[in-house]
């Protein structure tokens, strides 16, 4: 009696907990539909830059001797750990997993995090999760959707690493692929918890990108002390859990155990909490607003949209540049004898004074980087308008202009304002040539325009393709990060806007090609905004 007590109990717990998933298939196909152009993309580039690394070192050193030689300069550079980590081994394979393993550990989280909080707390915000719910939708569908469409991105990722480096060691390819997806799960499921705690998509996803920002500062902290990895920093921070696995150089597997527990128990807290709340609301309400209100203009209420968005990226490009500032003059160290490193420093900074080309390609760097801000605060327009908080804005006396000019001057005028802080701390870093250098950080401003440009059409002429935008961004970083070192013809680097910009410090001051794109961004913006203005607001 008591065994079939024990048995219908069981079998109605395991029919609760069904229920309560019922609709996920469903819910993750349409989710893989949805990013089926995002997830593609971050893969892609995650993958390419992992991938063309060996070939690149092999350019660079060539013998074990030149390997060998890196490895013992890393070892006794503490800036130069701090911000890529220590060497375990000088094979090709190992090098790879050393020079790019934290920053694609960095992208498969981005990658993750935004993925599982677009799927939870950005549908709640709008109000469409409330509507899938109301028909045959579990409770705990659309996290597990979420946690799934994240889970088969970051497979994908690591079975592309691992085949593609298997060449250089199947069991260190493996490793390496294991651990970069490690990073992207763990803070997904970070990104899950966080978004049951908070009741805003935007404050969800900041949250969780100043974790992601915080445990690279404690690898790069931990790494600067030690150069095996050993700090108690280092094991703090998931980016050098990953280090740590030591791909491709004698590989701790148990260190997998750490992402497998971490997404675990962070899994299980986003279950818990899940349950446990009504859809729309969350554990950490947003306090309330003043009584009488403060924002007068479109402008104001831009700011206060924006304006978390543009601190986070101030500082990253502020300590960015005081980082990269204080590595110049020690780069003729680093290269050395070495006639390729050389080259391919001069390719992207074009000067022969190599001090000066580091500067140069490190501020050609943080312009790339700038493309994805401006992306960003764009497309915040679209973000805006699909929710449908545009529309009661625009439906009194704000026009629609108005509105878009609002984002716009903080997407535009905010990417002046990072790569003038940006300026400013290589300036502070480097310690001299503080006009130089504050000139050529502005001269990429105008690259980042033409981006920021084609947002602005592809949201007003063509919104269900705004997001392709994303991929214009992708394809730029990649080109100007990955083509020098490969060595593509000046042809494909001319198909970004930055390749077009004159190199500063150190070479020529070009106006032409400056004011050319200048022009051709505010051409893009104006046909941006007719097309804002004459079509349909989004419903």
């Amino acid at each position: 009696m008591t065994t079939s007590t024990a048995t219908g109990g069981t079998r109605t717990t395991f029919a609760a907990r069904s229920r309560q998933l019922a609709g996920t298939g469903t819910l993750l196909r349409f989710a893989l539909r949805r990013d089926r152009v995002m997830l593609p993309i971050w893969v892609a580039v995650t993958g390419l830059m992992i991938l063309s690394m060996p070939n690149s070192l092999k350019s660079l050193y060539g013998t074990a001797a030149e390997r060998a030689d890196l490895m013992a300069q890393m070892t006794t550079n503490s800036s130069l750990r701090a911000l890529i980590g220590p060497v375990f081994d000088d094979s090709l394979g190992a090098l790879t997993a050393w020079r790019v393993g934290v920053y694609a550990g960095a992208l498969a989280a981005v990658m993750s995090l935004l993925v599982v909080i677009r799927h939870t707390r950005d549908e709640e915000e709008s109000g469409r999760q409330e509507l899938v719910a109301s028909g045959m939708v579990g409770r705990r569908a659309s996290l597990t959707s979420a946690l799934l469409t994240a889970a088969v991105a970051n497979a994908v990722l690591a079975l592309l690493i691992a085949a593609g480096l298997a060449g250089q060691g199947a069991a260190g390819a493996l490793a390496f692929g294991l651990g970069i997806a490690g990073v992207g799960m763990v803070f997904a499921t970070m990104a899950a918890v966080v978004a049951q705690l908070t009741e805003s998509a935007r404050l969800a996803r900041g949250l969780t990108a100043g974790v992601l920002g915080a445990a690279f500062v404690l690898r790069a902290a931990g790494d600067a002390s030690e150069n095996d990895g050993s700090s108690l920093l280092t094991w703090v921070s998931p980016l050098g859990w990953l280090e740590n696995e030591r791909s491709f150089a004698d590989e701790r597997w148990w260190v997998l155990l750490l992402f497998a527990g971490a997404v675990l128990v962070q899994g299980a807290v986003a279950y818990g909490l899940a349950g446990r709340r009504d859809v729309g609301m969350s554990f950490l309400p947003t306090r309330p607003g003043p009584a009488s209100g403060r924002l007068g203009t479109a402008g104001a209420l831009a700011w206060r949209l924006q304006r978390g968005s543009v601190l986070g990226w101030s500082i990253g490009f502020f300590l960015a540049g005081v980082v990269y500032g204080g590595l110049a003059d020690g780069v003729a160290d680093f290269v050395g004898d070495n006639e390729s490193a050389r080259e391919i420093f001069e390719r992207m900074g074009g000067s022969s004074a190599l001090t000066n080309a580091f500067l140069a390609s490190m501020i050609g760097m943080l312009g790339l980087i700038a493309a994805l801000y401006i992306v960003s605060a764009v497309l915040r327009l679209h973000g805006e308008e699909t929710s449908g908080r545009a529309e009661p804005i625009l439906a009194g006396a704000v026009g629609r202009l108005r509105w878009a000019t609002g984002h716009l001057a903080i997407a535009f005028g905010g990417s002046v304002w990072i790569m003038l802080l940006a300026g400013l701390g290589f300036a502070a870093g480097h310690g001299k040539d503080i006009g130089p250098i504050l000139g050529a950080c502005l001269v990429q401003v105008a690259g980042v325009w033409v981006i920021g440009g084609v947002a602005v059409l592809l949201y007003g002429v063509a919104p269900r393709a705004a997001m392709a935008a994303w991929g214009l961004a992708g394809a730029v970083l990649l080109i100007g990060w990955i083509g020098p070192a490969l060595k593509a013809p000046q042809a494909v680097l001319d198909l970004s806007p930055f390749g077009h910009l004159p190199k500063l410090p150190g070479g020529g001051m070009e106006w032409a090609p400056v004011l050319t794109l200048l022009g051709l961004a505010v051409v893009l913006v104006v046909g941006g905004l007719v097309g804002v203005r004459r079509r349909d607001v989004t419903a």
